[in-house]
């Protein structure tokens, strides 16, 4: 399980302005309705690192200023209980926890994360692409399988959310693209987690998409890099991805929308041409340096 981290391998057990490190004009800092959204950090990004040292690793993270992660899988040989022991050594504490769906044997597997990591929001992470978003048919037989799912895990008091993809964005079913039923369709009780990049790599405008799902959008991944679409990205083989503010996203627009719902925003890379602890250094020296959020 440690020698290839792909995004699949965990299974098997996201035009816009460079920004660089510039500070943005105090016009374009965003002032949020509410108090700053939380900052996390989605531990898929240093999957390769927790091959070499899983307690080194979230130390370094939390060295460089996180306080919360968002959880992923883990390598087979690393219990639930383990990992969280090892979040706590590390003085990190979760948002929220990509899980599978809660059915059968997963609703187990859902509880026994949400009390290990004292966590209440849990995210059906969405990979790979079910087939079924290739016809309205599936398309409204998968809402129904998140809305059952929804109504199972509110009764055990916690959060269900749904992560999206590219093909959500660019598959187009009954003359209407999928994530337009999925808005209209999944109950009002589940929220999104809305992947920045890979609503930009769809060719969509994740400023319009963000201001479109409103206060149904809880959470934000946020990305950088050139956010293309490639015949290698079903293969789980994306360009890679530059710290925020260095590639094509256009942050201050996405910034601005999210102002009024979002509570968390979260970075991932899923692959860096650069060291990834330096990227994520830079990432979260982005957020501080423009005065757009603050760590909670």
């Amino acid at each position: 399980m440690l020698t290839s981290f792909k995004r699949r391998d965990f299974l098997k057990m996201g035009g816009g302005i460079t920004l660089g490190a510039a500070l943005l004009p105090s016009y374009l800092i965003p002032r949020f309705s509410k108090a700053n959204p939380g900052i996390a950090i989605q531990l898929y990004t240093v999957r390769t690192e927790f091959e070499k040292d899983i307690p080194g690793t979230l130390k370094r993270i939390r060295e460089i200023g996180f306080e919360y992660v968002e959880t992923a899988f883990w390598p087979k040989d690393v219990t639930l209980a383990q990992a969280a022991k090892y979040i706590r050594d590390a003085g990190l504490k979760v948002a929220a926890c990509h899980v599978e769906i809660p059915i059968g044997e997963h609703q187990a597997t859902m509880l026994e994360t949400a009390r290990a990591f004292d966590c209440k929001k849990m995210i059906w992470h969405g990979w790979p692409e079910d087939k079924r978003y290739s016809s309205l048919e599936g398309t409204k037989e998968l809402i129904g399988i998140y809305n059952d799912a929804g109504k199972w895990a509110a009764s055990q008091g916690l959060s269900f959310g749904l992560h999206n993809h590219w093909w959500e964005y660019r598959n187009k079913v009954g003359g209407r693209f999928v994530y337009e039923w999925l808005l209209e369709g999944v109950d009002p009780e589940i929220f999104f987690e809305l992947d920045t990049y890979w609503l930009k790599t769809a060719g969509k405008d994740p400023a319009q998409i963000i201001q479109l799902f409103g206060s149904r959008a809880k959470f934000l991944h946020l990305k950088d890099g050139p956010a293309r679409w490639s015949d290698d990205l079903p293969k789980d083989n994306p360009d890679p991805m530059t710290p925020l503010g260095q590639g094509t996203q256009n942050l201050p627009a996405i910034f601005k929308a999210a102002e009024k719902n979002i509570e968390w925003l979260v970075l991932e890379m899923d692959q860096v041409s650069i060291d990834v602890y330096e990227a994520i250094k830079e990432s979260y020296a982005y957020l501080q340096k423009n005065g757009l959020v603050s760590a909670r």
